[in-house]
């Protein structure tokens, strides 16, 4: 009889990952019915906007969901991709872990090869119905049409079924259908709503949703231009582990440690690679396969010290501010914001050898409900996340930041700020820190948490300074209409009364205003729009100051331009040396923005140097990092002391009162 070792060691076996996963979806993020009919939408979407995108096919996605019995539906999603070469269909829907990104140093939606078989697998587990997919991948050729299912024990695909098929209409794509158990729900943890998020995120797709009732809804594309293409690279050896090191150097094909260095990193000269080898007191040409544990310790300990530049940025593809605008214009028309803060892209920056950018844009006002919590947009790799917000980087971030400073309301300075609001943060990596298979949240990982606060601060000051922009121009309107239009006729009514002349009312004006105001206006005419910037000095001296504006690059129309700048910037930036403004004058800037969109532009970003900023309303003081080059920045005030009054008939406003009542 053997031993109880031997019993046991009789019952241990090798298990499949695809048994593994059938037995543990949750971790896949199938852990309810709801949730499973989005996950199952969402695997397969980005998997046809990774193919149009690798294929520069600008996407066309149409994801139908129809109900068959009370809790299964049926799925279908389309896309216009390349297709699929027939050999390669079985294995990519119904083979978990087999895919091309896996290895591949650049950002991606899919990388795992999980998503679309562990779809499959979940329809096949809940109603035992085969996944049915065709692809084609040529006007000329035919295309393939399969019933496929995930065989558990071996992780492998089983064909039931395969033909040809002709796709009438249809040059290249691949359409997948499937069965599953769900239910499906509205509000902002639905299909609907992921949708939606998607068409913010990639304003190149245009997706037509048709939903078990037979609605349909349509994102049309924001704009033609594809996402720049991202670029493979090596890995880079910033926040390396050990393990990974001798991995790699057991691995290698480079048989000199300086080869492998250079050749297996990125970022590593020639030049580099002897001074990490000099560190570690190792030979350039060491065979990087027989290197000790004492010696490999060495050498990560000399990479760590080197001066090494960051990972080249070209494996990321950020969305972009205009683009990430456009897509909130284009989704979000329906509640009518009143202000878009310029969306913020961070300069990318590396967490463990990988490289990472953060976007991030906040929509204010409109319809959006005012008593409520802000909406938190979060994004991966354009990809949105919809579940375990709490747990996220993005969401631990916004709830660090101080939003009392920008307008928001926020209980005790921390926590998610309630007002009219939608905060939407994107992290774009060449390897998302997720929290689990299911990639619904991202890990606090510091560094990447750091980033999203500082673009948040950013994005918030822009919202700060719309604000203040607001209120301020309500009072000072509310004055600038007492005296152009009840001042003057109270003067005219008290001189008509009292029989004397009208009085000069200018003193009395820069009194009661005493600011320089700065008001301006923006139009969309016969396809340019058309910008007027009023300047009132309603102060008791003369102003000379420098007026300052941010517009899109290369859009300013000099046609027809009488105020001339004194300097236009490639990057959009606008420089005006004003002309002395008498006291109580007015001073009108008008110009024209050509080559844009109505939604590309629709507030004067205005700034001025050379005044005090207390003295000026409408206008921002001038950045710190706003090079001047050369221009004067002359004095705001030109007369030393206060202006003398003019001298204005006295007037007894006790007696022109009483006629008033009297009248």
């Amino acid at each position: 009889m053997g031993s109880i070792a031997d019993e046991l060691a009789k019952k241990q076996k090798e298990i499949s990952v695809s048994e593994f996963f059938e037995r543990n979806r949750h971790i896949l993020g199938f852990d309810s019915q709801s949730k499973a009919l989005i996950m199952g939408i969402k695997e397969a979407v980005d998997n046809s906007l990774d193919a149009c995108e690798e294929a520069d096919v600008l996407p066309e996605i149409v994801v139908t969901v129809e109900r068959t019995e009370k809790d299964e539906f049926r799925v279908s999603v389309e896309d216009n991709g390349p297709g699929i070469v027939k050999k390669a269909i079985p294995n990519v829907f119904g083979r978990l872990l087999y895919g091309s990104r896996f290895h591949a140093v650049r950002q991606s939606r899919g990388q795992q090869g999980i998503g679309i078989s562990a779809t499959v697998m979940y329809g096949q587990i809940t109603t035992g119905k085969p996944a049915v997919v065709i692809s084609k991948t040529g006007a000329d050729d035919v295309a393939w049409r399969m019933e496929i299912m995930v065989n558990t024990k071996r992780n492998l695909p089983d064909v039931l079924k395969e033909d040809p098929f002709i796709w009438d209409g249809k040059e290249h794509g691949t359409k997948i259908t499937y069965h599953m158990n769900g239910r499906y729900v509205g509000g902002r943890q639905s299909v609907l709503e992921y949708l939606r998020q998607t068409a913010i995120v990639n304003p190149h797709a245009r997706i037509t949703f048709t939903d078990p009732d037979g609605r349909r809804t349509t994102f049309e594309r924001a704009t033609d231009r594809m996402p720049p293409a991202t670029k493979e690279i090596k890995p880079h050896p910033s926040g390396l582990e050990l393990g990974t090191l001798m991995s790699m150097a057991k691995e290698t094909k480079n048989k000199s440690l300086g080869r492998f260095l250079q050749l297996d990193f990125s970022r590593i000269s020639d030049r580099l690679a002897k001074d990490i080898c000099e560190r570690a007191g190792l030979d350039m040409m060491a065979d990087p396969a027989k290197l000790t544990l004492e010696e490999h310790k060495r050498l990560l300990a000399a990479i760590g010290t080197a001066k090494i530049m960051a990972p080249p940025t070209d494996c990321l593809s950020p969305i972009g501010a205009q683009l990430i605008k456009k897509g909130l214009r284009n989704v979000l028309d329906e509640v009518r914001p009143e202000f878009y803060a310029p969306p913020v892209t961070r300069d990318p920056k590396v967490h463990s050898g990988n490289p990472f950018l953060v976007e991030v844009g906040i929509v204010y006002g409109g319809d959006l409900p005012k008593d409520a919590p802000v909406q938190i947009l979060r994004f991966a790799n354009r990809v949105p996340l919809l579940y375990q917000q709490g747990a996220c980087a993005i969401t631990k971030a916004v709830e660090s930041v101080d939003w009392r400073r920008y307008g928001l309301e926020q209980r005790g300075g921390s926590g998610i700020p309630f007002g009219p609001a939608i905060i939407l943060v994107h992290v774009a990596s060449t390897k998302v820190p997720f929290t689990s298979e299911a990639k619904e949240a991202i890990a606090t990982i510091p560094e990447i948490q750091a980033e999203i606060e500082l673009a948040l601060k950013i994005c918030g000051r822009s919202l700060k300074t719309h604000l203040n922009k607001k209120e301020t121009k309500s009072k000072t309107r509310v004055k600038f209409e007492i005296v152009q239009e009840i001042l003057p006729l109270i003067a005219q009514k008290s001189a008509k009364i009292v029989g004397k002349p009208v009085p000069k009312l200018s003193g009395s004006i820069t009194k009661i205003m005493n600011v320089v105001w700065v008001d301006d206006a923006v139009s969309f005419e016969k396809g340019h729009h058309r910008i007027r910037v009023s300047i009132y000095n309603y102060t008791p001296q003369s102003q000379k100051f420098n007026l300052h504006m941010v517009l899109p690059p290369g859009a300013f129309d000099y046609k027809g331009l009488q105020f001339f700048p004194t300097e236009v910037r490639e990057d959009g930036k606008v420089t005006w040396e004003l002309p002395k403004i008498a006291s109580t004058e007015r001073l009108d800037i008008n110009f024209s923005l050509s080559g844009l969109n109505k939604e590309d532009y629709d507030e004067n970003e205005i700034y001025a140097s050379g005044i005090d900023p207390v003295a000026i309303i409408g206008a921002e003081p001038l950045p710190g990092d706003w090079d001047l080059k050369g221009l004067e920045v002359t004095e705001s005030v030109e007369a030393k002391g206060p202006a003398p009054e003019e001298e204005e008939e006295e007037v007894d406003y006790d007696e022109a009162k009483e006629a008033l009542n009297d009248d």
